[in-house]
């Protein structure tokens, strides 16, 4: 399912295993990559350095690489140590990368602990770690359909 021009050779091969419906998560530095992924999911450790891929970079070559029908990010706390009082500002990127794709730049907020369970499903193939230091930056992507 894919429209390649995407280079690194392990991404690549975890996206050729999936399909319509299989997810991929871009995941920022702090997501508990041990624990919370699912049985079927490759992480490949993309994180070189604090900052270093980000969340946006990623998501830039994976719209060229896959259909994304879906978007789901973890939603943000509204009170407690990491309350915000409006959407992070990487959602306005991550909209602004999506809009050329099928969910046209739509994102589906997912309580946090219910997005870990999302992530952990066996529909998700693969999650790529990034060095993003922004919080709220995970980004959980459904594969579409090549039309």
């Amino acid at each position: 399912m894919l429209k390649h021009t995407l280079l690194h050779p392990q991404i690549s091969a975890a996206l050729a295993r999936g399909g319509h419906a299989s997810k991929v998560l871009i995941s920022d530095g702090n997501y508990p990559h041990g624990t919370k992924r699912g049985p079927n999911a490759e992480v490949v450790y993309l994180n070189l350095r604090a900052g270093l891929p980000s969340v946006t970079d990623v998501l830039e070559v994976l719209t060229t690489a896959i259909p994304i029908e879906r978007a789901e990010v973890m939603d943000y706390a509204r009170t407690g140590p990491y309350a915000l009082q409006a959407d992070p500002e990487i959602w306005t990127e991550f909209r602004r990368l999506l809009r050329p794709t099928d969910c046209r730049g739509e994102l589906v907020k997912i309580e946090r602990f219910a997005f870990y369970d999302a992530a952990g499903t066996p529909d998700v193939i693969l999650i790529i770690a990034t060095g993003e230091q922004r919080i709220y930056a995970n980004l959980l992507l459904t594969i579409g359909v090549v039309r």
